[in-house]
């Protein structure tokens, strides 16, 4: 039966003058590229120079442990991530916890307990707010009037500014900010609110906050981010008679005559070197390496793309895995966390990893965003001081010395969203006919619709670039 399928797919494809297509990256723009080409019944090749899919969103092996480069929190807004995942055949029941909005601090250190019951929005938001423990009166009504400004403006700005200047503007108080504002968007922006994009940031509330009750919804994965969408896509991909490789780094492009383009790979995985001709590409790698790719191609003048590519500013993401008794667990599965570099509290939200996966107890997972101070410390000196403020905060001296631990930091996460970034993000086409980019990075259609370096940007960036490959 599966020879007749492949048979028919084939003939179906010559029927349609099918094209060859190459994506040049296996991260999550790459892969949801990948997976709107092949439904297409275009004959996809997905080039990965990694050995494991995924990109910067990526599970890991660590001494025997399946973790993942960095802990994810997606949001029920992420409409075509959700939709790309069931595509590919992932039961998001399953793979995903659902909790309903919140923000969350342990118990006694001096944080707040805002959590939306599962009513009709904004009833949910208003409920929340009023049964919020760890604000006063006036911090309830600093969020409630930010809420209603910003729905009143239609989550627009004339022109953009910084969050901090955002919250200074809508009059929000230091509690407020602190406790619910500082922490969203590093989670959300992976940016502190001083040098964040407040319409970016307006953007992202304007689909949570602002929309439908489950789009506020907070999904946490239950299995590793590799198994979550890109081992799958790939999946999709070589049952639709396309192609995967891992290990195969793609070293140079070159447009032919006939209008095709010419790629060099090299690698064990496609026999060692390779020039192969397709009929277009999709380069979903980084802006660095999409710039030097479109530098060496001869004829071609890319200097004002390349120039908008080489201005993105890393920011680093850094996960600490810190591994337990199987028995010790929180009370819930995460919790945000008061952080102060001064202090060294590093910490911004913590992951029972074992209330995801049975096979994971013990395991508790620390994110710090925007990281360069921190990683700075050394993994060592990071983790121990991690495990303090966990120690601190739960009131349990057993979390100051944890039975294993490990430090990930991903140096090139995401990129500084700062504000009027959105006015220089590269579209998906490059002006090269036939050659498109896809990444977290590129701007969307709509300017309402631009997100910060998210897994929903990249995967609405790599249908974008799919679509629009042959236009």
């Amino acid at each position: 039966m599966a020879g007749l399928e492949n048979l028919c797919l084939r003939l179906t494809r010559v029927a349609k003058q099918v094209r060859t297509v190459a994506v040049v990256g296996a991260g999550w723009a790459g892969c949801a590229a990948a997976v709107e080409l092949a439904r297409a019944d275009h004959a996809v090749t997905l080039f990965e120079s990694a050995r494991t899919l995924g990109g910067r969103a990526r599970g890991v092996v660590v001494d025997g442990k399946q973790l993942d480069n960095g802990q994810h929190i997606l949001l029920g807004a992420y409409r075509d991530t959700l939709k790309m995942m069931k595509r590919v055949g992932i039961d998001t029941s399953k793979a995903l916890l659902t909790l309903p909005l919140q923000m969350r601090y342990p118990p006694g250190s001096g944080g707040m307990d805002f959590i939306a019951p599962r009513l009709p929005a904004p009833l949910h938001l208003l409920a929340a707010l009023i049964r919020s423990g760890g604000l006063a009166r006036e911090d309830k009504l600093s969020l409630a009037r930010f809420s209603t400004t910003a729905r009143w403006m239609g989550w627009q700005l004339h022109s953009d500014c910084s969050v901090s200047e955002l919250l200074e503007r809508f009059q929000q108080t230091p509690r407020l900010t602190q406790l619910m504002w500082r922490p969203l968007c590093l989670a959300a922006l992976n940016t502190p609110p001083e040098r964040a994009s407040a319409q970016v940031f307006l953007n992202v509330l304007r689909d949570s906050l602002g929309a439908k009750r489950s789009a506020s919804d907070m999904l946490l994965p239950r299995i590793d981010l590799g198994a979550l969408f890109p081992t799958a896509a790939a999946r999709y991909v070589e049952q639709r008679g396309g192609k995967v490789h891992t290990g195969a780094k793609v070293g140079a492009l070159r447009e032919r005559d006939d209008g095709r383009w010419e790629l060099d790979a090299q690698g064990a995985a496609i026999g060692g070197n390779t020039t192969t001709a397709f009929d277009g590409v999709v380069l979903a790698i980084s802006s660095s390496h999409a710039a030097t790719l479109l530098a060496a191609i001869p004829a071609a003048d890319t200097s004002a793309l390349r120039a908008q590519l080489d201005g993105f500013q890393p920011e680093a993401i850094t996960t600490c895995y810190l591994q337990y008794a199987a028995g010790v667990t929180l009370q819930q599965p995460f919790f945000a966390l008061l952080d102060d570099p001064v202090r060294q509290l590093w910490g911004q939200f913590v992951f029972d990893r074992g209330q995801l996966d049975a096979a994971q107890a013990g395991l508790l997972a620390v994110v710090v965003s925007a990281s360069g101070d921190a990683a700075a410390l050394g993994q060592d000196a990071l983790a121990d001081a991690i495990a303090r403020q966990l120690a601190d905060v739960f009131r349990r001296p057993e979390l100051a010395t944890p039975l294993w631990r490990q430090v990930i930091t991903e140096k090139r996460a995401t990129y500084a969203c700062s504000p009027g970034l959105v006015l220089h993000r590269p579209a998906n086409a490059s002006g090269l006919a036939r050659l498109a980019l896809a990444g977290d990075y590129t701007a969307s259609v709509d300017a309402a619709e631009n997100y910060p370096a998210t897994l929903e940007s990249a995967v609405r960036s790599g249908i974008a670039a799919a679509a629009g490959l042959w236009r």
